[in-house]
């Protein structure tokens, strides 16, 4: 199942030259991720209930078109590398048919306490929902992976 996160650029999230400024776009893609995860079954919410939280360990984001008040962006998430402890989503941000940006963040999945854990022994639920999102991607026939290098 395809994703796609649809945003609207507000006036507030640009800067002084009229373009979304640059730290706006990590907002983005924490947006879009949880709507997407919520679209599987498995938003923040639900996963706060059951104990655990997936804190974001890197971000990379390489800008290639700038967009500006009005217009809409498309995101569409892809987990590229999971393992039950650690995650990728790499993103393809749009603007029409120009590249916004290239990006991926990193994540681990921990108690509440913050103590990492694998996901797998704890909840095989919730782990075969991320292993189903990691095969639909490595099954793609675009190279996701190309963000994450």
């Amino acid at each position: 199942m395809d994703f796609f996160y649809k945003r609207k650029i507000n006036y507030y999230e640009t800067d002084k030259m009229g373009i979304v400024h640059h730290s706006n776009y990590v907002r983005f893609l924490e947006e879009a991720r949880s709507y997407w995860l919520e679209s599987i079954g498995i938003p923040m919410g639900e996963l706060e209930s059951r104990g655990y939280t997936i804190p974001t360990l890197e971000v990379h984001i390489k800008y290639k078109h700038h967009v500006t008040c009005g217009d809409v962006i498309t995101i569409r998430p892809a987990v590229t590398e999971y393992n039950g402890c650690r995650i990728t989503v790499c993103y393809e941000v749009k603007s029409g048919e120009s590249t916004v940006i290239e990006a991926y963040t990193r994540h681990c999945f921990t108690t509440s306490n913050l103590k990492p854990i694998n996901i797998k022994k704890h909840d095989m639920e919730i782990y075969q929902k991320f292993e189903d999102l990691h095969n639909l991607a490595k099954n793609s026939e675009e190279l996701w992976t190309k963000f994450a290098q």
